[in-house]
């Protein structure tokens, strides 16, 4: 669907530039060389700005990104908010691999929150990736997982705020669906957001699996290629410090904003801002 989309708006400059060109050799045959000599040199089209995949993280969904799409399809840039499905770190990532392999040019990936974890793993080997951006999300080395990260720092609240909901999976496995308590997802997750808002998102989270938060990362694509890192100051479950040890272990780009963990709905400038910087180095 991306791939058909993304090539019938490629033709469209292509034609005009073969329309204008046949113009102006038919002015330069009616006029003469002098009046050809004035036509003005045809202009190249631009190259296609590359599609942006957003790839949300635990305790959200998709709507999470709205501010950020808003702001990107204004800026004139094709947007996929992907619905991970927040199993596991090699199966989520695995749903995004696939999605971003049915889209025709470049592709800056972007993570929030375990979304970095899966993007991460997913972008390995996906030769369309140009750049990744990570907001308030995890990095993770090969071998590390959400859950040893989140307890390599002081900061985090998430251990004392989760709400474990037993599940059977289809193999007949057992695990556990992880929430956010309700009457702790404002101050926990979305301080900075109304809360109005935030009572909202936490009635709307998705949960994590307990063994997909703690399953390890393969090896990460942030080792490869350019990676961009916006740091929430006020974020209270990937605590400050912690995204930045990560960040400067992937040599990333580094922008702080004074936000919570929910910086794509309470600072959505922001994060839009870090995506087309990493954006405009594609080429």
């Amino acid at each position: 669907m991306y791939r058909h989309s993304r090539l019938r708006r490629a033709r469209t400059p292509l034609t005009l530039m073969a329309t204008a060109t046949v113009a102006a050799g038919a002015f330069a045959v009616s006029t003469g060389p002098a009046s050809a000599a004035k036509t003005p040199p045809v202009q190249e089209s631009k190259q296609p700005k590359p599609t942006v995949v957003l790839v949300h993280g635990a305790f959200a969904d998709s709507s999470s990104w709205n501010g950020v799409v808003k702001r990107l399809k204004q800026d004139g840039y094709p947007v996929v908010a992907a619905a991970n499905p927040l199993r596991g770190v090699s199966t989520d990532a695995a749903s995004v691999k696939h999605l971003v392999a049915s889209i025709d040019g470049p592709v800056v990936l972007v993570g929030h929150s375990y979304g970095g974890a899966v993007i991460s793993n997913a972008a390995h080997g996906s030769d369309n990736v140009k750049a990744l951006v990570y907001a308030d999300a995890f990095l993770p080395d090969k071998g590390e997982s959400a859950n040893d990260l989140a307890g390599k720092f002081e900061g985090s609240v998430i251990g004392k705020v989760l709400r474990p909901v037993p599940i059977t999976n289809p193999d007949g496995s057992k695990d556990v669906d992880l929430y956010i308590d309700q009457s702790q997802f404002h101050k926990a997750f979305a301080a900075d957001v109304p809360a109005r808002t935030a009572g909202l998102m936490a009635v709307a989270q998705r949960p994590g699996t307990g063994s997909g938060l703690g399953e390890p990362s393969g090896e990460p694509a942030w080792k490869t290629i350019p990676s961009w890192v916006l740091v929430g100051t006020n974020d209270k479950i990937i605590p400050r410090e912690l995204q930045l040890f990560m960040a400067k272990r992937a040599n990333a780009h580094i922008q702080e904003v004074r936000s919570s963990h929910a910086v794509t709905v309470s600072r959505p400038d922001a994060v839009t801002r870090i995506i087309e910087k990493a954006a405009r180095t594609v080429r």
